[in-house]
């Protein structure tokens, strides 16, 4: 980086969007001795940390935490009452620091990035229109996230319903809510919502998890119509409408018609790519492809990270590809190779081959790499071992009758590891092990000799072992 670079921009690096995507490529960007400033129209830390993984995870904590001790005996005896929604709301606000960004704000401060406060629009090659004034940057990178969609249904844009920061950001809980959506989201909002009181339909136009086992999706359908939660699989409303007394009517294709104070859609989420510029600079928003170092195709000083990218909407994958952008582009700027063994510069294996999810309803569901549906159709010599998690002694110390299932998806002309789903109360801790047997891509012989301790829920991977045999 030279000082005629410096004089003729303002920054080297503009970010648009201030979420935790965002902070991350500024941060190792900056890191790597470039100038940085960021862009954020609202709260800085983003859709995370105010309206999805934090708040929406304390929302179902307090409901997790209380089924747990029923669970078992001693507990369940000392427990006599349901959940004070009201402290659980006051909980989840502690975790949004009341919707107020002045600690994020000042961890900006304090690593040198520049903050400028506005709506964000490309008005050409690394130029950056914010509120009314151009800043300059000889590279720029969109980490805009996305924003929820709405199902084409007669009434629904009318009636007002919450999207997913409506519904975590609640405060108070609905005597009656419908939820559309059978996804990640709508399952986690639903059973939050029934722990917190409310009497919760759930609509679902195929089966639930659909980017799961089918075994996941299954189990979850039934624990949460345990909780009471109605959920009808196979349905799509045809019409809402909201009255003037607040109370929205949901049609469903049998005639039927549910009634609720409150509709939660949790249809899906697409980049939040448009109206940003992007024709300015000759990109089409909806054709928008990245390389693995997150370059958008076509340019050569334009990057877009997490939910912008098009790739996984997962918060740590975007996170993940955030840090090996940052690297790569101050790389770019510095006349340093960007295509090397580092750490960091890149993101196709994790991305492709080895992403790690969890849903956090109860039970659990905790998976990474590919379904076997997945693994086939691919083309992969496909062979599966499956396991009653109820049998192993560390999940049978965490709850009385414990149920739950894990299954292993392996590679069989490769002999490792590329899929692993488990289901159940507090699984989610297992997932890690199978993702780095699969990112490292451990031989399943050389797995025998990873030895789980004794007596935790780990011992399943024993199990699994077993079930599928000591290779030749």
């Amino acid at each position: 980086m030279t000082d005629s670079h410096a004089a003729q921009h303002d920054f080297d690096l503009i970010v648009i969007g201030g979420g935790a995507v965002g902070e991350n490529v500024a941060d190792f960007a900056t890191r790597r001795g470039i100038r940085v400033a960021l862009v954020e129209e609202a709260l800085v830390g983003g859709e995370c940390s105010y309206w999805a993984c934090m708040p929406s995870k304390a929302l179902l904590r307090s409901g997790h935490a209380l089924r747990a001790a029923r669970r078992v005996p001693g507990a369940r005896e000392a427990i006599t009452g349901s959940l004070d929604a009201a402290a659980v709301l006051e909980r989840r606000t502690a975790f949004t620091h009341g919707w107020d960004d002045s600690s994020q704000v000042e961890w900006v401060r304090t690593t040198g990035i520049e903050l400028i406060r506005g709506r964000a629009r490309l008005v050409g090659r690394g130029r950056v229109e914010v509120d009314g004034r151009t800043w300059t940057a000889r590279a720029v990178a969109l980490a805009t996230g996305s924003v929820p969609q709405l199902p084409d249904i007669p009434g629904l844009a009318d009636a007002a319903p919450w999207g997913t920061r409506e519904a975590t950001a609640a405060v108070d809980v609905p005597a009656r809510l419908v939820v559309i959506g059978g996804g990640v989201a709508g399952v986690e909002l639903a059973l939050a919502h029934a722990s917190l009181g409310a009497q919760v339909t759930l609509l679902a136009r195929g089966g639930l998890l659909g980017r799961e086992e089918p075994f996941a999706g299954e189990l979850v359908a039934s624990a949460l119509a345990e909780e009471g939660i109605d959920v009808r699989t196979g349905t799509s409303p045809t019409r809402v409408d909201r009255a003037d007394d607040g109370i929205v009517s949901v049609e469903l294709e049998d005639g039927s018609v549910l009634r609720a104070e409150e509709l939660l859609v949790a249809a899906g989420r697409t980049p939040a790519l448009h109206d940003l510029g992007l024709e300015a600079v000759g990109v089409d928003a909806d054709e928008l492809v990245v390389d693995d170092t997150m370059l958008v195709a076509g340019t050569d000083w334009l990057s877009a990270v997490g939910d912008a990218s098009g790739r996984m909407q997962l918060t740590h994958q975007g996170k993940y590809q955030a840090r090996a952008a940052g690297e790569a582009i101050a790389a770019r700027l510095q006349g340093r190779p960007v295509h090397d063994d580092s750490w960091g510069q890149h993101v196709a294996t994790a991305d492709h081959a080895a992403v790690p999810r969890v849903v956090f309803s109860d039970p659990e569901v905790a998976a990474v790499g590919l379904t076997e549906a997945e693994a086939r159709e691919a083309g992969l010599d496909v062979r599966t071992v499956e396991e009653g998690l109820g049998a192993v002694a560390g999940a049978s110390l965490q709850a009385d009758g414990y149920e739950g299932r894990a299954k292993l998806v392996v590679d069989e002309a490769r002999g490792v590891l590329v899929g692993a789903t488990f289901v159940g109360q507090d699984v989610a801790e297992l997932v890690h092990a199978a993702t780095i047997a699969i990112v490292g891509e451990v031989p399943i012989a050389r797995l025998w000799h990873a030895v789980p301790a004794y007596p935790t829920m780990s011992e399943v991977w024993l199990r699994l072992l077993e079930a599928y045999g000591r290779p030749d």
